[in-house]
Parts: C-alpha cells; structure tokens; sequence
C-alpha cells in the first residue's frame, strides 16, 4: 500500500469518528457513580490506555483496574479474574484481550475506535507482502487486526521490540517488519538488524517536526527531550531519552531536569503530572495545519472513548468484541511468543539485581 493511499483510508475513517460530547462537572460525577455500580455488578473490570481521557484513566484506577501501555493492558487482562474486561483504547487492543482471554467478555466504549497503523495494513496486501519474503521471520507492532498477528511469527510493543529483534538477530534471523516505519527504522538502526519495512505510520507521531523540536528545545535549553521511536527519525535524533509510554513516564520520574518536551500522544500527560506532580511537561510541537491536522498531538480514535458511552457498554453489553476461534488460535501464538519472552526477560533482570 502507498503512502497516499494508507492516508486517504485514514481520512475516511476519520471522518466517521466522532469524540464523545463535553460534560458538566455535574454528569461527569453522576456517569462515573453509576459506571462504578455497573463494574461492580457485573464482574468487569476496565482497562485503560495512557492516551485514552484522564476521566477515563483516574476512573480505572479508583475502580481496580489498569492503566498502562498495551504490553501491561495484555498481561493485567489476562491475569485479573474478572469474567468482563472492558478496554478503553482503541480495537486492536480489545482484540489482543479478546485473543488471550476467549473464556472473558470483552467490550469496549466503542469499535469505532481504530488505528491509522492498523488500517495502513490491510491482511491480504501484507500477507502478499510476507508470501513475497519466505526467507524473513515476520515481526509484527502490537498496533495491527487480528488477522497480521495470525500472519505473524512474533508480536512485540514499542518496549519489548529492541529486545526481541536483538534476540533474533543473533540468531541469525532476518526481519519482516510491519507496520510502523519510523519505529522499525529505529529498531533497525539501534540492533543492526537486517531488517524490511512495511510502509505505514502513526498519524499523531509523524506530525512531531525537527524544525519547530528545534526552536522549542532553544526556549527551554535545560527541557530534556521525550520520544516515542513512532516519531520521525529527525526528531528521534534529538531525544534525550527514546521509548514507550511507559519508559517515557519513567524517565519523567527519574531524570533530574524540571522541564521535558514530550513527543507522543498529550494523553500521557495525566499519568505524567500524576507521578512527577512537581515536573513541567510541555508538548512537542505538531505540523498543526497538515491534512491529519485533527490529531496533531492526540489521537482522534482514542479520544472516542467517554463516559457516556462507557456506561452504555457496560448497561447492554453492546460493543462486545469477537475473534474467530481459528484466526485466534494463529494469533495467539505470536503474542504468546512476546508473553513468554519479556517474562523471562524480566525474571533475569530481577535476578541480575
């Protein structure tokens, strides 16, 4: 798929999206009261991503459940009891909960709610794709259907995926990668690995611009520079610290400055400032005038979950996902594969200190 033609199917899908309507301090009380009965009664549990709303993410804290990047969402998902698991994200991610957990309901606020890299790969374009390279072990980013992870030999997330290409490498293993470039770029040229590209890319990422990072890092010279590897490679160069959600609210903890500039999705910022109350963040400067001008910044599907339609999910159960019993049988062997490897990966850096 080209470029041009990823971002026309981008557009028409953005032009469908539609952001949950403003609230009173008044209803935001009253919704999140009787979603709160709503959990409780039916044995759910919400898991939410750093993108997603504050009201969301504090909702899921205050209530047992999670907030974290989409590694920590699978494995909370997968290991809580709750019979229902209500994801705040986008679809991808209530399909990977889905994948591991077929015994468990899945809903979540909305289906609507999809990915600029997910719909930049279609199945059957990447499966010619892969068919085209049998000699490469195919490598897959969390942010894609079903149906990739079922084409797929592994899948990793942003915090695992240097890891795991390192660990092929050495084994002499060439790469299929698909579908975020600038992400696979950044594996790529951080393992030395022989690594193919798909051609797609995150509309809220690629909009960060060297030009105007630039300028801002000139007003706040003491500001260390925060990247999601999602970003374009000029901008990634000049990050002081490159990584997931995760790593990046990390480093906001733990790095002495008192000021960042941040270059992912300004929902992070909730759980940044939560954590670091006493940091400034300021966000990375956007094309702001581009033709994806609506998600300069935030994602617009993740800004599709709300309170209101959280509480409809949880009343009818509509917006429940599926996953074909086979399909996700091939699915879950890839993600399985990334399960198992960052356990044992943790488990030695733990015994290591």
């Amino acid at each position: 798929m080209t470029h041009a033609e990823d971002r026309i199917l981008v557009q028409e899908h953005l032009a469908h999206a539609a952001e949950p309507k403003p609230l009173s301090a008044e209803e935001k009380a009253d919704l999140e009261a009787r979603i709160k009965a709503e959990l409780k009664a039916k044995d759910a549990v919400l898991v939410a991503h750093y993108y997603t709303d504050p009201d969301l993410q504090r909702l899921a804290e205050e209530t047992g459940g999670c907030v974290a990047d989409s590694l920590e969402m699978a494995r909370f998902g997968n290991q809580h009891p709750a019979s229902t698991v209500v994801v705040a994200g986008v679809r991808f991610m209530g399909e990977t909960a889905k994948i591991l957990n077929p015994e468990k309901k899945v809903l979540m606020p909305t289906l609507e709610a999809t990915c600029s890299l997910d719909v930049g790969c279609p199945a059957d374009e990447f499966a010619t794709f892969c068919d085209q390279h049998p000699d490469r072990t195919v490598v897959v980013y969390a942010n894609t259907s079903a149906a990739v992870k079922a084409r797929a030999d592994w899948v990793v997330t942003s915090s695992c995926a240097q890891s795991i290409v390192e660990h092929l490498d050495s084994q002499g293993q060439k790469i299929l990668w698909a579908p975020d470039k600038h992400l696979g770029h950044y594996v790529q040229k951080t393992t030395g690995a022989d690594v193919l590209l798909w051609d797609g890319s995150c509309i809220v990422h690629e909009e960060f611009k060297y030009r105007g990072l630039e300028d801002l890092k000139a007003l706040y010279p003491d500001a260390a520079v925060l990247v999601h590897p999602e970003s374009p490679d000029a901008v990634v160069q000049m990050a002081d610290v490159v990584g997931s959600t995760s790593q990046l609210i990390h480093a906001v903890q733990t790095l002495p400055n008192e000021k960042f500039i941040v270059a992912t999705d300004n929902g992070i910022f909730y759980k940044m400032q939560q954590l670091a109350p006493n940091k400034t963040l300021i966000e990375a400067p956007t094309a702001g005038n581009g033709a994806t001008c609506r998600s300069c910044a935030h994602c617009p599907w993740m800004a599709m979950n709300g309170l209101e339609n959280l509480l409809h999910v949880l009343e009818t159960g509509d917006q429940e996902v599926f996953v074909d019993d086979a399909l996700r049988e091939d699915a879950l062997r890839p993600l399985r594969r990334m399960l198992d490897f960052t356990a044992n990966m943790n488990l030695q850096a733990a015994g290591n200190a």
